[in-house]
């Protein structure tokens, strides 16, 4: 209690603008003589970090600061952990066998925001006692899926809500923001959430903006399925201005070579509607492939009205069948050719995973849309999908109201072929493009996975280093900092973080993951 009480003292000292060595300092935890990048995008400055608790109590020269675990930082970096704005970790967060999060604390990533894409449980308060039942490697934020509660009032009907069915969607919404969800997802490109009208999602932001929520969206279209890419971001806007609702375009691309170039357009129409005095933001995972399975890249959304055993009725009808055959030769062009899609898992089928659609069909003598439809007749397949060009991927990077993020998930070592971007988006964007292409710099990178997801969500306390702040911290060797995961071996952890600290404890030391669960399930604050 003492050392408790100390550091409480040294941290009012601080705030009132007195000087921490002042004081015969005790502290938990001293990281001595780091680089610290605060999370504001301002250049390092050399300082000492002081920890009590779960806080950060002082920030600069702390040179007769005594602690209970002091860290030598002298060459290292040390940062805000590092805040993934989608994740689709939530499920394998709450099994034992994954709740330590591994891969996301090798990356520094030490807080997700989960149940992205409109999709995830309705019943956030028993997601997160599911969540906590294990204990939890990292923080993890809720969000209340839209195309969740939509299926959970309507099915998989494509049709707009009745008054009470939307007043049921409504109540859904507020009780999930009540349990603290951060706001609102929407999946509009996937079924069940394309059936939806831009009005019922209004709605619905309604509800999410008056906790002070933020709406998140997979948009309508990312290439040009139905309404286009640009029209889907124009989408987004509409709602953020008339829900009165921070809008974030979530995983921001053009996907496919029919919209290839339009990422200046898509700048263009966000700057546009800032300049307006709207909070419209994005985030962005750094790779040229998307992830996602044959029925959300290549099966028409009529086909999927009524869930899937409607589907697989469609399919046995000839001429159905045949409809949606020619839809999915047309979402293959979209894609640019089934040799863009590989596979990342299948579980009837092992042998196909890591190998192309168009690699598979050659080799078994089929047409690569009569693969698809026999692989989900079989349950379906995951698939990388490669479809964004390097000048659209930097335009969208550079902006100031781009976020990192990975839409990754947490699988068993080793099971499947999943998109790198399970292990390592992270370390990839500071490798990659700021240390190797120069594409933006390192204070600015690091505003992209800190400060910036937090001023976005509302996070306080989180995402930058000062006194009172979470001690969310990591501390990496830039020259070693790198992802390893690849398309084609991707089940390797990313290298160069030291310690990573969550809530105050170690979760990762000397490079070694600790098995410390220190995490929590946030819960947002309601606006007054």
């Amino acid at each position: 209690m003492a050392t408790r009480f100390l550091g409480t003292t040294i941290a009012l000292v601080a705030l009132l603008g007195g000087s921490a060595d002042s004081v015969a300092a005790q502290y938990d935890v001293l990281i001595r003589n780091g680089r610290v990048l605060d999370g504001s995008g301002n250049p390092w400055r050399a300082a000492d970090v002081a920890i009590t608790g779960e806080r950060v109590v002082s920030v600069g020269r702390l040179a007769s600061a005594r602690a209970a675990r002091v860290i030598d930082a002298t060459g290292l970096y040390v940062t805000p952990g590092f805040i993934d704005a989608h994740s689709h970790a939530g499920p394998a967060l709450a099994t034992q066998d994954l709740s330590n999060g591994r891969p996301l604390l090798t990356q520094g990533v030490t807080t997700v925001f989960v149940n992205p894409d409109g999709g995830g449980p309705t019943d956030l308060v028993e997601q997160r006692e599911h969540l906590i039942e294990h204990g939890l490697g990292v923080n993890v934020a809720l969000l209340v899926p839209h195309g969740s509660v939509r299926r959970s009032v309507m099915g998989m009907a494509d049709r707009s809500p009745t008054n009470e069915e939307l007043e049921h969607m409504s109540d859904l919404v507020r009780r999930g923001m009540d349990a603290g969800a951060y706001g609102l997802s929407s999946g509009l490109f996937y079924a069940p959430g394309s059936y939806s009208e831009t009005a019922e999602v209004i709605e619905l932001a309604k509800v999410a903006a008056r906790y002070g929520g933020v709406y998140i969206s997979h948009i309508r279209d990312e290439a040009d399925y139905t309404i286009g890419v640009v029209a889907a971001v124009d989408e987004v806007i509409e709602i953020a201005r008339e829900a009165d609702i921070t809008g974030v375009v979530t995983h921001i691309k053009a996907l496919g070579p029919r919209v290839w170039g339009y990422g200046h357009a898509l700048v263009h129409r966000i700057q546009r509607a800032r300049d307006e005095g709207l909070g419209i933001y994005a985030d962005q995972y750094p790779y040229e492939a998307s992830g996602t399975g044959i029925a959300g890249a290549l099966i028409p959304r009529w086909a999927q009205v009524g869930g899937n055993d409607a589907l697989m009725e469609r399919l046995r009808d000839r001429e159905q069948r045949a409809r949606i055959r020619a839809d999915v030769i047309e979402n293959l062009d979209r894609r640019g050719g089934a040799g863009r899609l590989q596979f990342r898992r299948h579980r009837a089928d092992p042998s196909i995973e890591g190998r192309t659609l168009l690699d598979v069909a050659e080799e078994r003598g089929r047409h690569p849309a009569d693969l698809a439809l026999e692989l989900m007749e079989a349950g379906g397949a995951s698939l990388v999908s490669f479809n964004m060009i390097d000048t659209d991927i930097v335009a969208l990077m550079q902006q100031p109201w781009t976020m990192t993020s990975s839409d990754g998930g947490l699988v068993p070592f080793g099971e499947g072929v999943p998109h790198p971007r399970y292990y390592g988006p992270f370390p990839r964007k500071v490798r990659l493009y700021v240390q190797e292409r120069h594409v933006m710099t390192l204070p600015d990178a690091i505003r992209t996975m800190t400060s910036l997801p937090a001023q976005v969500f509302g996070m306080d306390d989180r995402g930058t280093i000062r006194s009172g702040a979470v001690a969310d911290l990591v501390v990496f060797d830039l020259d070693a900092f790198r992802d390893l995961a690849t398309y084609s071996d991707p089940h390797q952890y990313s290298e160069g973080v030291v310690h990573v600290l969550v809530n105050g404890q170690l979760a990762v030391a000397d490079g070694r993951v600790t098995g410390t669960l220190a995490g929590q399930v946030l819960g947002k604050r309601p606006t007054s």
